[in-house]
């Protein structure tokens, strides 16, 4: 004898004796619209983890030099200063590995058929390894130097020694630095040259970088950047200026 639900044959009804529906697979095949959720982010793409960590790593050295300590300083504050020159170069030397991915990333949107972007990131890539031995050289060996000047106060002959060694670790901390100062410079340039013939980024860009590079090469090499705290911190704050708009094009590139 069949069952009937409010006067229509029960056995119409394919799945009343189970707690699950059937025919939910079949039905689904058969939709004409697919469920879809909105998107409320963009999708991170390898343009914008580029500018992301080129904007992250100029950061990074912004603020390496905006707390790099300048001048003498007292014995009894050595110290405190040779923290603060360690903790600021390490934030250094952790911005360059980020850095170049930033790099990489910008070469491969603006490159084009005449290498400049790939000569720019090979530039690049020879000032960062100048500034990684610059940035040792003054907040990893300068530390130890000056702990050893402070512990021979009462021998002159050693604490002559040490000031020397420390002179002379001074000069290659110069003479990397100098390195890193002309070969950005360069890349800057080559960059910037690429952008201009690509027009893959705003050309504003590439007219700030190649004034850029080309005015920090003829200071150097005419003698008259002095690569101290602050002639250093005006390149860097300079070139950190063209990372991060360049950062910000790449973050709105739209593929």
């Amino acid at each position: 004898m069949r069952r009937s639900i409010f006067g229509v044959d029960a056995s119409v009804f394919r799945d009343i004796h189970h707690l699950f529906v059937q025919d939910l697979g079949t039905r689904r095949k058969c939709e004409l619209t697919a469920l879809a959720l909105p998107l409320t982010v963009r999708r991170m793409t390898d343009d914008r983890l580029s500018g992301l960590a080129l904007i992250a790593g100029s950061a990074g050295t912004i603020i390496t030099m905006s707390l790099h300590p300048t001048g003498h300083v007292a014995a009894a504050n050595v110290e405190p200063m040779i923290r603060m020159l360690i903790a600021v170069h390490a934030l250094a030397l952790a911005c360059l590995p980020v850095q170049f991915l930033g790099a990489w990333g910008l070469s491969r949107r603006v490159a084009s058929p005449n290498r400049l972007a790939v000569a720019g990131l090979v530039m690049y890539t020879f000032a960062l390894l100048a500034v990684m031995n610059a940035a040792v050289a003054d907040g990893l060996v300068t530390p130890s130097l000056l702990r050893q000047i402070v512990a021979s106060a009462g021998s002159p002959p050693a604490i002559d020694g040490w000031r020397m060694i420390s002179r002379y670790n001074f000069y290659v901390n110069q003479a990397n630095a100098q390195v890193f100062v002309a070969a950005s410079s360069v890349a800057i340039v080559l960059w910037s040259a690429s952008i201009w013939r690509s027009r893959k980024l705003a050309r504003g860009l590439s007219i700030y970088g190649c004034l850029l590079g080309l005015v920090i090469l003829l200071a150097l090499f005419s003698g008259r950047l002095n690569l101290d705290a602050h002639g250093f911190g005006i390149v860097i704050f300079g070139q950190a200026a063209w990372f991060i708009i360049a950062g910000a094009l790449l973050w709105r590139v739209i593929t």
